[in-house]
């Protein structure tokens, strides 16, 4: 999970593309790069971190020029540690290059030794977008053969592209002297959409916060295996690149990594965490009476729509007994297992009177590695809660995810090979209650009926892509970007 943007314009773009990845910041926190072009020429900033500390006045003003891309890095493989691996990526050939990529290539390993082998080119870094920026390139001088760039020439290589990559991937390309070509793969497993502005910018963002929060309308999300080429001037053209497509979002999305004031595939991410609140309520009914509960209490920040409603629907109180440090990162996205477990208490601080002589139902959005569950039961327990009661909004997460969530090690998620019973043992909460997977989908698919589906593998096992065996797992594992230290813990992380 990353955050990409991309801006064609008649004015500087390097001051919109900042504040559009300050609105997509939550999607990646490892670190931050921008790339303008002004003429033919390119300018390019990118280092590890978030993107007000990257970017001073003087970087800034590095950049000049009236079409840009940008992006925020959430690495899922590959290697964190290195500035390399931040993008946008860079080819010099054809024309010139630069891209930036959302997702993550189950194929990156052949794809590499294809274009060593049969391409002849050289790639520098682990990451699977320096192999896509290369394939792309490729593609793009077999179907210009020498000559100038035309519009036919980059669907025809966008559809020679989606027929080599396997995974989830959205992308936007720079291509020098020419405009900004952005695709998505054939199930539309990453997000990318696309807006204007009133002065006629157009603007193409993993989110439409993105856009809105920059004032540019939202048009439309690009849809699964389509292409869309915007020339330097703003004239844009579409074209469907793909033999086969479904939509097929990452469910996730709406879960936990998107933003609640996002459309996403005409779903409004809010409504749809209202919806899975719905149906966690018939959940908690038949597991624990609410009778027995006095408050319903969320996890900041992602699960207080579904807390909201699960309250409303029972009739209980709502409180929030949590105090969120907004300046520590998601811990989800922390790199190395003992950083995300000791950051608990950093982020989160409970408030005492809302827990004591209690019995609290807290309400994640997910549990996924369980250490920070556990800790946070233990915290409502440290401020005097009689019964301490846990609901996620989404199923157990069972499953590696290989299409660009870093949950890829069946190790990892406390939920793999265990009952709920054992489960609950672990975290030490008093009763435990999961969302149901097909009610999971049932509520988020209904707010959009041309959704024909989801991604979401990690709760049910079943990759849409259809080509995913337990030795690919072994191998994306082998080149995850996460090194796990050494921590009693960290199995269940």
């Amino acid at each position: 999970m990353c955050g990409i943007v991309g801006v064609v314009s008649t004015a500087p773009v390097n001051q919109l593309i900042y504040d559009a990845l300050l609105l997509l910041q939550h999607r990646g926190q490892d670190a931050a790069g921008i790339v303008t072009q002004e003429g033919r020429k390119f300018f390019m900033h990118k280092a590890k971190g978030m993107v007000r500390d990257v970017f001073r006045t003087r970087n800034m003003r590095a950049l000049p020029g009236n079409v840009g891309l940008g992006q925020v890095r959430y690495p899922t493989a590959g290697n964190a540690s290195s500035e390399e691996e931040a993008q946008p990526f860079y080819v010099n050939a054809p024309f010139g290059i630069y891209m930036v990529h959302n997702g993550n290539l189950t194929n990156a390993k052949q794809l590499r030794e294809e274009l060593v082998s049969t391409d002849h080119r050289h790639t520098n870094t682990e990451s699977d977008s320096e192999v896509l920026v290369n394939v792309l390139a490729h593609e793009l001088a077999r179907a210009t053969s020498g000559a100038p760039l035309k519009s036919e020439d980059v669907f025809k290589a966008v559809r020679a592209v989606h027929k080599r990559l396997k995974g989830s991937y959205a992308v936007i390309a720079l291509i020098a002297g020419y405009g900004l070509l952005a695709f998505r793969d054939p199930y539309g497993i990453r997000p990318l959409c696309m807006g204007k502005s009133a002065d006629g910018t157009v603007m193409l963002a993993s989110e439409s916060v993105a856009l809105e929060g920059t004032l540019h309308q939202l048009e439309r999300d690009i849809a699964p295996g389509e292409a869309v080429f915007i020339r330097d001037d703003g004239h844009i053209e579409i074209e469907q690149c793909a033999e086969s497509t479904m939509l097929h979002p990452c469910v996730f999305e709406y879960v936990y990594l998107a933003r609640p004031d996002s459309v996403m595939d005409g779903i409004s991410v809010y409504q749809a965490r209202l919806n899975m609140g719905e149906t966690l309520a018939k959940r908690v009914v038949s597991t624990v009476p609410p009778s027995e509960i006095d408050a319903i209490i969320p996890i900041p920040e992602s699960s207080r729509p579904s807390a909201m409603q699960l309250a409303q629907l029972l009739g209980l109180p709502y409180r929030e007994g949590f105090v969120k440090n907004r300046y520590v990162g998601r811990t989800f996205i922390m790199p190395g297992q003992s950083t995300r477990k000791k950051s608990v208490r950093q982020k989160l601080n409970a408030i005492s009177s809302e827990f004591k002589g209690r019995r609290v139902l807290l309400v994640d959005d997910s549990i996924v590695r369980g250490t920070t569950s556990k800790e946070i039961v233990q915290m409502a327990r440290d401020a005097g809660a009689v019964k301490v009661y846990l609901a996620s909004a989404a199923p157990p997460v069972r499953y590696p995810n290989v299409y660009g969530i870093d949950m890829p090690t069946k190790t990892e998620l406390v939920a793999h090979g265990r009952t709920v019973e054992e489960i609950r043992q672990v975290i030490g909460c008093d009763a435990l209650i999961y969302q149901d997977v097909d009610a999971m989908k049932q509520a988020v698919g209904k707010i959009n009926p041309r959704v024909q589906g989801f991604e979401a593998s990690c709760f049910d096992g079943e990759y849409i892509t259809g080509d995913i065996s337990e030795g690919d797992i072994n191998a994306i594992n082998a080149g995850r970007n996460e090194t796990v230290e050494d921590d009693e813990d960290a199995t269940l992380a």
